[in-house]
């Protein structure tokens, strides 16, 4: 295999969440930019209580059900399926985030560092409901822009976010922008990265691909399959987790 194949590990978090942590982990610390992703599955009676954060920011991606964000800042909203929701802890916030609905909530959090310059940077909070999502279609491909392009959702550091939905068996690729070091991580079906004249490697749910070197990832699927591409571009600064606060 040309790079690296993950699998998260299962953790109970906050009141109740369960989540699919893909780093840190025992196999990969940190992934610079990227100090954490969690899938979360968070059931109605569960959530993230009253908490504190700093130093990074984080972005939060809805698959299904919807999660209610409050904070210290004045902020209360509530996002659905396929809404993104981005705070910049900066010096400082403490919020909470709860499911709303009847329904288990699925997605994903992902958090980026902050540069030393933008440590102690003001807290800020953004909603983008799905509809203002940028979707494009590429043949049998469906491409949702999380954060990048021409997607409204905003960070300091450059990242590039995809979901991407294969809606039947096709081949297409995925390309890294220059200076970005990034992944991919199967959420739905498998998909299977393409060596050309190599032997394939399938990615079933619940696993993630870190390339080693390649830039550009051909894959192919023969069914239904779903995957989240992330990338940025790195700061090259010590990432330092301390609980809930990145040094």
């Amino acid at each position: 295999m040309e790079g690296k194949l993950l699998r998260p590990e299962v953790k109970s978090e906050g009141s109740g969440a369960k989540v699919r942590r893909l780093f840190p982990s025992t196999d990969l610390e940190h992934y610079d930019p990227f100090v954490l992703l969690d899938e979360f599955f968070v059931d109605p009676e569960a959530g993230f209580p009253r908490h504190r954060h700093a130093g990074f920011e984080a972005v939060t991606y809805i698959i299904e059900g919807g999660f209610k964000h409050k904070d210290n800042l004045g902020n209360d909203s509530s996002i659905g399926e396929g809404g993104v929701q981005r705070f910049t802890a900066g010096k400082g916030i403490e919020h909470s985030e709860m499911p709303v609905g009847e329904k288990q909530s699925h997605g994903f959090q992902l958090w980026i560092n902050l540069p030393k310059e933008l440590k102690e940077t003001e807290p800020s909070y953004q909603k983008v409901t799905a509809e203002k999502i940028p979707v494009k279609h590429e043949g049998k491909t469906k491409i949702k822009t999380i954060i990048g392009e021409d997607s409204p959702v905003k960070t300091n550091t450059p990242v590039l976010y995809q979901d991407v939905l294969l809606e039947e068996a096709c081949f297409t690729s995925v390309e890294f922008p220059e200076n970005y070091r990034g992944f991919l991580y199967v959420h739905e079906g498998e998909i299977m990265i393409d060596f050309m004249d190599k032997e394939k490697e399938k990615i079933s749910n619940d696993q993630a691909y870190f390339p080693k070197e390649e830039n550009r990832i051909s894959i192919r699927c023969n069914a239904r399959s779903r995957f989240i591409v992330i990338s940025g571009k790195p700061i090259k600064e010590k990432i330092r987790l301390q609980g809930s606060v990145v040094k």
